[in-house]
């Protein structure tokens, strides 16, 4: 992260703006741009009128940065994509923020990840780039935030955040994050340390119906999760010469959550009613760690050769225990589940200039993916035998897996910029894979895939740019869906079954963008269009046998979604109040699939009818004070999985933040939040069929649950040092 070698982005030509800050904010310096109107440039003084604590606080302040935030284009995702922390090896997409012009190697521990570490005073200026170039670490974005530190010969900035959390159970939990940053001559750090409050208690309650309309039973549930992640993190490079510079990175993260579910359940046919009480108690430690790291060499030319490793791996044990506290606390489920997922990534690649205007990178990408995978389940049985292994019951299912992944890639990216106002980079990426898995299952399949994409830009005018992509895209396997596995949603089903003959997800993606800056650093209004054609959407499919009617994950065949959305950032200085900031965001989508059990067309799982966001930003500079609320929801209706014995339909109340900051004694910031003040809830009304699946069977009952884990309230105070 050295800042000793500037890079100079021959990028492609996009917006040309001239931002300026209104008179109302005249402490402040004015936004740039680059000479091809391609990089808009935020300078720390910016932001000096907010007093911001971290990056991502400087960030909240720049209207549009939601799209930027957001990656490849507005609708990344869904089926067929390879996107976030669990893509397809390391590619060239994935977080789309740079430290100092370069993405830091990793999953998790990606540019993103760094934002609320760094200390605001330790930026010299923030870069929207919003054209394509062969100098960019990461390709693909509709936008790469480049966030640029102050170059000194020695410099540190201490960080660090106290908080506490109250939940509307009583519970208070505390939490802390510290950070260091700086630089030491040749090399950077940014060390960082956090432990946040993630204790839920849930309440829930259901009404199950018979098909006549009989009243069934009802559940009373009060499910309490005890997480309190801790992750620890570093991040240091190193300038050995100004043509040669090395990074390492590492992260360590431990997730245990462990919890208890309480359960009064109420049997409605009997007269008088007869009440049960059941009580899960859960064990689950997890684990994750990750280390990465990458060297460049630039050539006297110019020319660049990258190389770069990324090692991680995650582990999770949980054990749920079962107990019939109406019988003596009778142990009647014993449910063990282990899971070791690694992963291996190494690539090289070589960059050059094959004349002013056009660039090509070439390169080759080795990952190797595991999953040891292990289930128990025991129950409770008359004459059975027992098992001390299976918690004193009669061992079920006792299944044992380990799947991995062999896969090569060898990728090609050209860069031209056909003219001042057009460019266009192309991409064409080869893979090769093997998949053996063995245990309860033996087999071996190879893959390959060619993976094209074309990003086409356009600025029509210097406000109004096109953007335009077609992308063949292939999804990373979940290798959970290989071996037998657990459904922690449905009380009446304790483990689901595996499919070893499960084939990756495939798409064609289209995507056309037309994105307008206003003047004056005003706002942005960005709208998007997208058609994704889906090969072997994953879905539930039918593995029953002569004994059971049984589901797993699998692919029932080729789908359509599709879609739009507007995205809008507004200050309202035409109303005299520049400081306040308004943004809002709007999708609608649909899509198609044929379902493998009804025979019918409808829509993808879950997929809905869209969502929407909004948020309110005013930053009262004369007083030091900025507060606001953020708004996120789904349009109601149609959120449906269907499996072979029954159907679920969920919904959603929006989530709502609320959030003042005041700016303090000795440098402090107190930031006082509110999480669900209208204790959001989520419900799920599931339809049961017997003898049969959902298109043979009868409808035998329909179940009809919400639940809350109720309103937040939370206190941070931050400081630097």
């Amino acid at each position: 992260m050295s800042r000793k070698k500037r890079i100079n982005y021959p990028l492609a030509s996009a917006i040309s703006l001239a931002l300026t800050i209104s008179s109302h904010s005249l402490n402040a310096q004015a936004p740039s741009t680059s000479a091809d109107d391609s990089t808009v440039t935020y300078p720390s003084a910016y932001f000096d009128q907010y007093e911001p604590f971290s990056v991502s606080d400087m960030l909240d302040r720049i209207p549009g940065i939601n799209i930027a935030r957001r990656g490849n284009f507005n609708n990344s995702g869904g089926p067929g994509s390879s996107g976030g922390s669990d893509r397809r090896g390391l590619g060239l997409g994935g977080d789309q923020v740079l430290i100092n012009g370069r993405r830091i190697t990793g999953k998790e521990n990606e540019g993103n990840s760094q934002l609320s570490r760094i200390p605001a005073n330790q930026v010299e200026k923030i870069e929207i780039i919003r054209g394509t170039s062969g100098d960019l670490d990461v390709r693909g974005g509709s936008q790469v935030i480049n966030i640029v530190l102050l170059e000194a010969e020695s410099r540190s900035s201490f960080a660090y955040e106290i908080n506490a959390d109250h939940n509307h159970d009583g519970e208070i939990q505390p939490g802390a994050k510290f950070s260091v940053s700086g630089q030491q001559g040749s090399l950077d750090y940014l060390i960082s340390a956090e432990s946040e409050p993630r204790w839920e208690y849930r309440k829930g309650f259901e009404t199950s119906f018979l098909a006549n309309g009989t009243a069934n039973d009802t559940i009373v549930r009060r499910q309490t999760t005890d997480q309190q992640p801790a992750i620890f993190s570093a991040n240091l490079g190193y300038q050995f010469t100004p043509n040669d510079i090395v990074h390492f990175n590492a992260q360590y993260q431990n997730n245990d959550a462990p919890g208890d579910e309480e359960r009064i359940i109420t049997n409605l046919l009997t007269s008088p009613s007869a009440v049960n009480f059941e009580n899960d108690l859960i064990e689950n430690d997890s684990d994750f760690w990750e280390i990465g790291g990458d060297y460049e060499h630039t050539f006297i030319n110019g020319n660049r050769w990258k190389n770069l490793f990324i090692i991680n791996r995650k582990e999770d044990d949980r054990l749920r225990e079962r107990f019939d506290i109406d019988r003596n606390t009778t142990k009647d489920l014993f449910l063990a589940t282990f899971n070791r997922y690694q992963e291996k990534i190494f690539r090289t690649s070589y960059a050059m200039n094959l004349n002013p205007v056009q660039d090509l990178e070439f390169g080759i990408e080795r990952a190797q993916t595991t999953l040891d995978s292990t289930l128990k389940l025991g129950l409770e049985t008359a004459n059975g035998p027992i098992s001390s292994v299976f918690g004193g019951l009669t061992p079920i299912t006792n299944s044992d897996a380990t799947v991995e992944e062999i896969r090569y890639e060898a990728f090609a990216v050209h860069n031209w910029q056909i003219s001042e106002r057009m460019s266009l980079e192309s991409t064409l990426i080869f893979e090769e894979s093997t998949i053996e898995q063995t245990g309860d299952v033996r087999k071996k399949r190879g893959f390959d895939f060619v993976r094209p994409k074309v990003d086409y830009r356009f600025n029509i005018t210097p406000s109004l740019q096109f953007r335009a992509t077609i992308e063949k895209d292939v999804a990373q396997l979940s290798f959970n869906d290989f071996t037998a596995n657990i459904n922690s949603a449905d009380d009446d089903q304790n483990a689901i079954a595996g499919n070893p003959d499960i084939r990756q997800e495939q798409s064609w993606r289209y995507d056309i963008n037309l994105e307008y800056r206003f003047d004056d650093d005003n706002g942005v209004l960005n709208t998007n269009l997208f058609y994704h054609d889906l090969e072997d959407v994953i879905e539930k499919i039918d593995v029953s046998t002569d004994a059971a009617i049984l589901s797993a994950n699998g692919n029932i065949g080729d789908g359509e979604r599709f879609g739009g959305s507007i995205d809008a950032s507004l200050r309202l200085t035409t109303f005299n109040l520049p400081q306040v900031l308004l943004t809002s965001r709007v999708e609608i989508e649909d899509g198609d699939i044929r379902d493998p059990f009804l025979q019918i067309n409808r829509r993808l799982q879950r997929q809905g009818r869209g969502s929407y966001s909004f948020g309110f930003r005013h930053d009262m500079t004369s007083r030091s004070i900025n507060y606001g609320i953020n708004v996120n929801g789904s349009f109601k209706g149609n959120q449906k999985v269907y499996d072979i014995d029954k159907v679920e339909d969920y919904e959603m109340d929006a989530f709502i933040l609320a959030f003042m900051e005041i700016q303090g004694w000795g440098g402090l910031t107190f930031r006082f939040e509110t999480y669900s003040p209208h204790e959001q809830e989520r419900c799920r009304i599931r339809s049961r069929y017997v003898g049969g699946t959902i298109a043979t069977g009868i409808l035998n009952e329909i179940e009809d649950s919400c639940s809350h884990a109720g309103e937040k309230y939370a206190v941070k105070i931050r400081g630097t040092f």
